[in-house]
């Protein structure tokens, strides 16, 4: 690259930063938070060639990276009040890669009504490793925490499990031959997640919630674990779309990769069952699809998954380990 960071920042970063950033132009953000509310703060590093491909299209890059911290304030019912970015840059970033990131980050935080207030530039000798910072803000004691599971709740999902994971795995070359519609279904949902902010009020009836980033098996077993509780997942009532349900009839393993893979980024919550109806009705008014996949048990349990057979399933791993 030809320019210093300060023009880096000020060439592609300044224009699409919100008024807390100070035109970042100093070392900090000021940021003042909506009266009453509860701040809620979360960060997630994405690195080339673990999170996604170094020759995806840089838009994508920076709007996943956004995405994935917006899917955590979406599971807490936070609203978001603006990001930090971290940005390791290798040797040989082109201006054009920096000028369609910035296009992709800006869009997003516009469009999610999430601006740039700062972050900082660094180099590195590799691999492209970005972290972004996202904060949002909730009713005082209103946040639904992963450890508020309890005994006779029942438990549901956002949206469609397994697309991204299934994505991958074509991405990767692997996995069946698919129509190109089903193809362009599952490998979109791995490059563009949809962060379900539109369920801030329905999780105002839940218990507990956490987005589904490293598995939908793994991510409920860790907030039943969380919670001191036990549960049982019903895959036959697990959302699957129709593209997934298409890679599965070419090939059955698809289900394993469905159920444990990550990139979902949908959302899971553990509602009263006297609740339950009014939740989804929230959900379904915020034109957010929920479905209801099981309940939480007495005691500090395994989680029970119940296979399409209808007999308990165990599968070789239940989430997507970063170690």
């Amino acid at each position: 690259m030809a320019f210093s960071e300060d023009e880096l920042i000020a060439r592609y970063f300044a224009p699409i930063a919100g008024a807390a950033g100070l035109g970042l132009k100093d070392d900090v953000a000021r940021l003042t938070p909506p009266p009453g509310r509860d701040l809620v703060v979360t960060v997630d590093a994405l690195v080339a060639g673990v999170h996604f491909f170094a020759d995806d299209p840089a838009d994508l890059i920076a709007a996943k990276a956004l995405r994935v911290n917006l899917s955590d304030l979406a599971s807490k019912g936070a609203e978001p009040l603006g990001f930090l970015l971290t940005l390791a840059l290798p040797p040989g970033v082109a201006p054009e890669w920096l000028a369609a990131f910035a296009h992709g980050l800006g869009e997003d935080a516009r469009a999610y009504r999430c601006p740039l207030i700062g972050g900082d530039t660094v180099s590195t000798p590799g691999p492209l490793t970005l972290s972004i910072t996202a904060l949002g803000a909730v009713s005082p004691g209103a946040m639904p925490a992963r450890t508020g599971a309890r005994a006779g709740d029942v438990i549901f999902v956002s949206g469609t499990i397994g697309d991204a994971a299934l994505g991958l795995a074509l991405r990767l070359g692997r996995g069946p031959a698919l129509a190109e519609t089903d193809r362009d279904t599952l490998l979109g949902r791995y490059l563009k997640p949809q962060p379900r902010l539109g369920l801030a009020r329905a999780l105002a009836h839940a218990h507990a919630a956490m987005d589904v980033s490293d598995g939908l098996v793994g991510d409920l077993a860790k907030m039943l674990r969380a919670s001191g509780v036990g549960g049982e997942l019903d895959l036959r009532e697990v959302p699957f779309s129709s593209a997934a349900r298409a890679y599965f009839a070419l090939d059955a393993g698809g289900i394993e990769i469905a159920a444990t893979g990550g990139d979902d980024y949908e959302v899971l919550a553990a509602v009263p069952e006297a609740e339950a109806s009014a939740f989804a009705a929230v959900a379904a008014a915020a034109g957010v699809p929920v479905r209801l996949i099981g309940r939480v048990s007495e005691g500090v349990s395994a989680l029970r998954v119940v296979g399409f057979d209808g007999e308990a399933v165990r599968f070789a791993r239940g989430a997507y380990s970063h170690f």
